[in-house]
């Protein structure tokens, strides 16, 4: 077994060579500040600044907004100070060019110029705040605290959350943004230090040791909103882009049509040992139990690899000895395993069209790593001189050292990697893709990405590196696989982020580890938490998991209201096909949520993990309803003195908390009424409970650990006094609500008639009883049994032209009718007469 597929199935840590002598300049715990790189005296600072931004000047006020301002060494937000301290050296420039943005970008001037500079931002105290850190080269994850000393190194996002009652300001809440962006060739992040405990700092490193620069002026972005964080953050990424210029939003990109259905991933099921035999096992296991899936994904081990040559004579024998060589690419085509013994030039066709033909399979993707193999491309290989692959070690950031210490010594530290040369990389790519293409791939998982930010030594430093080989990485994509096919992996640095036109899936998390016990509540907070950043870039992809798994019905309810892809890494023959016809209809598709799961307002701050009382609600919205998830995370957190994962102590018994319908942030824009009350229904999928929540009600879930329950929140319709209604969905499945995709409200007095959707032939019309008060017409997509609260019990229910049987409890009001299969194209209407 490699020694890549030992990390990836023990969760030991990555690493990287150790950091060169300049990135001692940085004052962080691990390595001490040295004299060489003082922060500029004023006079000249402010000389230097008025050349470069008219919008500067030495002045000891800026107003820069309505609401956020850098005065008397405080930035504050709607006159609450946030930061206190800030030194002479922190400059302020005005958001305003970017449009009507509610910030500020921050800027630093030295003395000399260095390749890595920290300064103080002030002083970060009595708030509450949620980083996005990244606790491994390749992964984020979330972390909370009160104070500037509680920043993480390698902190990529800092929400923060400024009470009113703070300073002695009105108002609501205001919620603090904090993106550290990428200038010029220097990116930012933000990390706590300084001797008081409370000094909230900002680093910027370009990666290589030639390429350096003394003054910034917009090396982070600090945004705010009242009362909505959501919309702070969405404002804040969207100010950054218009900056920067250099990425698009998530709402801005094609999604591949991989996210609509259910699919099945190698990884977990076969590891390296995967083979066409096995690829077709696996479809054909789950295709017969009723849950097709409509795209996979064959994961590392179809590829041309080889390792080096055992050499007593390199240096770093002793320590490569203790290590298997690691594996580097050979060739652009698959490998033996891949090749059809009667028609071994068929290559990987063979599998795909089987995929496509005999198991009705959509999208077939195929993984590579960034730099096309864990190893990369191994150089003066027969056929690929071309791509001019030259050994390359990395230089990893004292940041992500301070987090993941094994980084120094992971087998790229000691055995390097063949990097393809920028100026060939696209050539590369465009050959590799094109080979795949030809074979009727149609997309690929581009893994190990965030390596590239090691390897900028010689080539203009990390930001410079990464946007070369992301360009021809977009540009091969755009060219060879149209329905933008392509899924990032163990991509979570901003030197990528802040260089995405084209990607519109990320993975959100470390690895699902089927092994692992102590991962299983991590993955569920890391994803949810993780989506506030990175579901302004991309669509998060919350990874593969094993249905037939104790942890199984965990992590696959957290899949389906996701808003990202599902799929399974089950091995063939071992499914839970009672979970997944929950999250899977008969056609292979599944009923997707419209946005990114992320936790509710009221969780951002808290602790869902470490604290002890804290239970996760994740929201998400549907055309006509909201959904809900609530997790106990508790038990397991990352641990900042041992540097990994780790169980810590907790209760056995249940937490509690309260659920409201306004949970869903944007629970009003699925009701139909502009006059809408806020009264909900709400559907507990767990106990196949359905209560009505007033405005403001709460209703109260218990869980213990690892447990979870699902609801499906629906905005009350008041048709006349006494008839109320509320689509559920298809009640069987997790994401009910997303099965409405048309909703019509029609009161018969002629006073009053709410459309929204399709729904507006109604020859019904004609059959209708003579004391009706309402209609209500809905198109359904699926099959199975569809639920819906109604205060009365309905007249008669209408499938298409005929009238069908339905249960009724009065009680809940739960109205219940079974709808037969139906093609993905088409839709039962329903028509419900009250």
């Amino acid at each position: 077994m490699s020694v890549v597929v030992a990390r990836r199935l023990l969760m030991t840590s990555s690493s990287a060579v150790l950091p060169r002598t300049i990135y001692n300049t940085c004052p962080s715990r691990a390595f001490p500040p040295l004299a060489s790189a003082p922060l500029l005296p004023a006079s000249r600072r402010c000389q230097r600044r008025r050349s470069r931004c008219a919008a500067s000047s030495s002045s000891s006020e800026m107003t820069v907004t309505s609401s956020v301002k850098v005065a008397g060494r405080e930035l504050s937000v709607h006159g609450r100070t946030v930061l206190s301290g800030v030194p002479e050296a922190v400059q302020a420039s005005s958001a305003a060019a970017g449009g009507p943005v509610d910030g500020v970008f921050i800027g630093a001037d030295f003395a000399e110029p260095a390749s890595r500079h920290v300064v103080s931002l002030g002083a970060l105290r009595g708030v509450r705040f949620m980083a996005c850190f990244r606790f491994k080269l390749w992964w984020m994850a979330q972390r909370m605290g009160e104070k500037g000393g509680d920043v993480p190194h390698e902190t990529q996002f800092l929400l923060v959350e400024s009470k009113a009652a703070v300073d002695g300001g009105g108002g609501d809440d205001a919620y603090v943004v904090f993106l550290p962006l990428v200038e010029g060739a220097f990116r930012a992040s933000l990390q706590g230090g300084g001797a008081g405990g409370d000094e909230l700092q900002l680093c910027l490193e370009s990666g290589d040791a030639d390429t350096r620069a003394a003054s910034f002026d917009r090396a982070l972005f600090v945004g705010a909103a009242e009362s909505d964080p959501f919309a702070a953050i969405t404002g804040a990424v969207a100010a950054a882009k218009s900056c920067l210029k250099t990425f698009r939003l998530r709402s801005e990109k094609k999604l591949p049509g991989i996210v609509n259905y259910f699919g099945w991933c190698t990884w977990d099921a076969f590891y390296q040992d995967v083979t066409q035999e096995g690829v077709e096992a696996g479809l054909r296991s789950l295709t017969a139990g009723g849950a097709p899936p409509k795209f996979v994904i064959i994961d590392d081990g179809w590829q041309s690899v080889g390792t080096d040559q055992h050499n007593p004579d390199d240096p770093a024998t002793d320590a490569k000895d203790k290590q298997p060589l690691l594996a580097r690419l050979t060739g652009i085509k698959e490998n033996s395993k891949f090749q059809d013994g009667d028609n071994p030039a068929a290559g990987i066709k063979t599998v795909v069209r089987a995929a496509k033909e005999t198991y009705g399979l959509k999208y077939v993707y195929v993984w590579h790593a960034i730099t096309g193999y864990w190893g990369g491309v191994r150089p003066g290989v027969a056929g690929m001189e071309g791509y001019h692959s030259n050994m390359q070690f990395p230089n990893v950031s004292p940041g992500v050292v301070e987090n993941e210490p094994g980084m120094k010594t992971d087998v790229l530290t000691t055995q390097g990697l063949g990097l393809v040369h920028p100026r060939a990389v696209y050539r590369f790519y465009d050959e590799l893709h094109a080979y795949l293409a030809a074979a009727g791939v149609d997309g690929v998982k581009v893994d190990v990405q965030c390596i590239l930010e090691t390897l900028g030594a010689g080539h203009g430093g990390r930001v410079s590196l990464t946007r070369q080989f992301h360009q021809a990485l977009d540009a091969s994509i755009a060219k060879n696989f149209p329905e933008n096919g392509i899924i990032a992996c163990m991509s979570h640095h901003t030197d990528a982020l802040y260089c995405a036109k084209q990607t519109a899936v990320v993975r959100a998390s470390d690895d699902f580890y089927p092994r692992d016990p102590v991962s299983h509540t991590i993955h569920i907070a890391s994803v949810a938490y993780n989506s506030v950043f990175l579901g302004e870039f991309m669509l998060p992809d919350w990874d593969m998991f094993h249905s037939l798994h104790p942890a199984g019905d965990y992590h696959g309810s957290a899949r389906a209201i996701s808003g990202g892809p599902v799929y399974v890494s089950d091995a063939p023959g071992k499914h839970n096909f009672e979970l997944l016809k929950k999250m899977v209809l008969p056609d292979g598709s599944i009923l997707r949520a419209r946005l990114p799961g992320r936790p509710t307002k009221d969780c951002l701050f808290t602790d869902p993990a470490r604290d002890g009382v804290s239970l996760l609600k994740i929201w998400n919205m549907n055309k006509f309803t909201g959904v809900l998830g609530v997790y106990n995370c508790q038990g397991a957190a990352w641990s900042s003195v041992e540097k990994k994962n780790i169980f810590h102590q907790t209760g056995a018994e249940a937490l509690s908390c309260g659920v409201k319908g306004s949970d869903v942030h944007l629970i009003a824009d699925a009701a139909t009424d502009p006059e809408w009350n806020g009264d909900c229904a709400v559907y507990r999928h767990a106990s196949a409970d359905l209560v009505v929540l007033p405005n403001g009600a709460a209703l109260p879930i218990s869980l213990k650990v690892l447990e979870h329950d699902i609801l499906t929140v629906s905005p009350i319709k008041d048709l006349a006094p006494g008839f109320r209604f509320a689509p559920i969905g298809l009640i069987d499945m997790f994401n009910s609500g997303a099965a409405v995709e048309g909703l019509t409200y029609h009161r018969l007095d002629g006073v009053k008639s709410f459309s929204n959707g399709s729904a507006s032939t109604l020859p019904e019309l004609q059959s209708l009883s003579s004391q009706a008060i309402g209609l209500v017409c809905m198109e359904v997509r699926g099959c199975g049994r569809f639920g819906a609260y109604s205060s009365v019990r309905p007249r008669k229910c209408m499938l298409g032209s005929a009238q069908v049987e339905f249960t009724y409890d009065s009680s809940s009001g739960l109205v219940i009718l079974d709808l037969e299969t139906m093609p993905k194209e088409m839709v039962h209407k329903i028509v419900i007469e009250l």
